[in-house]
């Protein structure tokens, strides 16, 4: 089968590029520029460079339709937001002449908006915070007598807004009181709204990973994080399997079967201290950063999602190998400068974080048992040595 993998210059464009290619397939790397991560990668069978998407959204469908027809492409892999949403949007016209592995733009677009996943887990009796939507500033009025607490979680609905000028990129902040909840919302963009107003949870990350196929579940997996960047929270660097929560798995199962879900999704949770249980946060209906772990722990998803466009696949993956760590090592030096570097008391460390000695000490394991380094592999060099290199550039810089 020859597929297209979208996004090349990402961690998970190369671990579907490693998965797919061992597997014998061949792999067309996809990417807005001349060089990317996974067009390095030796089971990249050829390469081409497309308009940027996120400048150029039109332009980039366009291209890859035109691209699909006339090069025999069999299957479209999207890897990002930026490239699942427009594909998924165009999916009829895709599959004039290949396979495309998601979800209908409807069902993903509706994933992606986080109000509208609030409202259908709450019908569906699962774990939310509280919230409050709001559809402009002057829907402030209306919680005033509705005690979430402070800090305060300001969520945009989407994190990331498709517009005739091209994508609008939010992110979540916190307000510490009223007066810097009304200030923050004065500069969001019409567009933005509307935006969530919730009540911080406080507790470690959880992520339930999973492959659907028809609406029915065929893999699940379960990761922790052990350092991100930047280290007061964000991408995983270190990850390693963990059981899947009983609970969480529940409701991932229960959300994505509703939306009939077709393709992966990952599915976050915050586990509440309060009562131990996950209080979901969002749907994220593509693959996700630390992919590679779930590959070593022995859920390969990629070809598990290859095997879904051959047949009516339906079986239920759950075993893997529990406490497999899998780093991302230029990652993990940029969370350990800004943890060295920058200002301890203006990171927003979590409670009970390493002191710096004990951070850099951690650090230096470099070598133990079912540790696997995600770009960095023996057998397929190039791509660490071109990520090397990129790195080396902007730290001159």
């Amino acid at each position: 089968m020859k597929v297209l993998v979208t996004d090349g210059n990402t961690r998970p464009g190369l671990a579907i590029t490693r998965s797919l290619g061992k597997a014998g397939h061949k792999v067309v790397v996809g990417h807005h520029k001349n060089r990317s991560l996974a067009g390095y990668s030796k089971y990249a069978s050829s390469q081409c460079c497309y308009p940027d998407p996120i400048s150029q959204p039109n332009e980039f469908i366009n291209f890859l339709l035109k691209f699909t027809q006339e090069n025999n492409v069999d299957a479209i892999f999207p890897v990002t937001d930026i490239t699942t949403i427009p594909i998924s949007r165009e999916k009829s016209e895709f599959e004039k002449y290949c396979k495309v592995p998601c979800a209908d733009y409807e069902i993903i677009d509706k994933a992606a908006n986080k109000a509208d996943i609030i409202n259908l887990a709450k019908s569906l009796q699962l774990d939310v915070p509280k919230s409050i939507i709001i559809n402009s500033v002057g829907d402030l009025d209306t919680i005033r007598n509705i005690d979430l607490g402070y800090p305060l979680v300001i969520k945009p609905s989407r994190s990331r807004i498709l517009t005739d000028s091209g994508w609008i990129l939010t992110s979540v902040t916190y307000a510490a009181d009223e007066r810097d909840l009304h200030q923050q919302l004065q500069c969001y963009q019409d567009e933005i709204f509307p935006i969530i107003l919730q009540e911080r949870i406080t507790g470690p990350g959880l992520g339930i990973f999973m492959c659907f196929n028809k609406g029915q579940p065929v893999a699940a997996f379960s990761h922790q994080r052990i350092r991100e960047k930047p280290p007061s929270g964000g991408v995983s660097v270190l990850s390693k399997s963990v059981e899947l929560d009983p609970c969480a798995y529940e409701f991932s199962t229960k959300l994505l079967s509703s939306l009939q879900w077709q393709g992966v999704a990952m599915v976050e949770y915050k586990m509440d201290e309060k009562d131990g249980r996950p209080k979901l946060m969002e749907i994220n209906g593509r693959f996700w950063g630390s992919l590679q772990l779930a590959i070593d722990s022995g859920v390969d998803f990629p070809m598990i999602l290859a095997r879904t466009l051959d047949r009516d696949f339906i079986e239920s993956i759950k075993d893997y190998q529990i406490g497999v760590k899998t780093r991302w090592l230029w990652g993990d030096v940029d969370a350990l400068l800004i943890r060295l570097i920058k200002d301890t008391k203006r990171q927003q460390l979590p409670e009970g974080a390493d002191s710096k000695l004990l951070y850099f000490l951690k650090f230096l394991k470099l070598w133990e048992k079912n540790l696997h380094y995600e770009v960095l592999r023996v057998s397929d060099l190039k791509p660490w040595l071109y990520e090397s290199y990129q790195w080396l550039i902007k730290l001159f810089r």
